[in-house]
């Protein structure tokens, strides 16, 4: 008789595969979609956040390490899109500016040097 113990009944792995599916598809309907209120797209991340970590709880229970490490790799991505992005201190606003202006002499410089070869080759 073949012991079914280790591997987690067909049901709950097809509710676990339909609400990977559905936070993935939450997801790209996000990014595509218009772009919500921040505090409704704070609400959609915590809650989408929570949704995964106790979807990984379940799985860490049932010993499914492998879809632990799916949901893990999904959560941080969430976590990711989800943080606020902070802003810049004045800082590092000036010093962003000064790379800039660098980056644009040291093209200009490569910009002259050309059109002086060019104005003094020989035709």
């Amino acid at each position: 008789m073949l012991s079914c113990s280790a591997s987690p009944p067909f049901g709950t792995r097809m509710r676990a595969n339909l609400s990977l599916l559905a936070i993935t598809m939450v997801l790209a309907a996000s990014a595509a979609g218009a772009q919500p209120t921040e505090a409704a797209a704070l609400a959609d991340c915590k809650a989408e956040l929570a949704t995964v970590e106790r979807d990984m709880d379940e799985a860490r229970s049932r010993g499914q390490m492998l879809r632990r490490r799916q949901l893990a790799e999904t959560r941080d991505a969430l976590q990711a899109r989800c943080a606020p992005a902070a802003p810049l201190s004045r800082e590092a606003q000036i010093a962003n500016v000064e790379k800039d202006i660098r980056d644009l002499r040291t093209e200009l410089d490569r910009a002259q040097e050309e059109l002086r070869k060019l104005k003094s080759a020989v035709p």
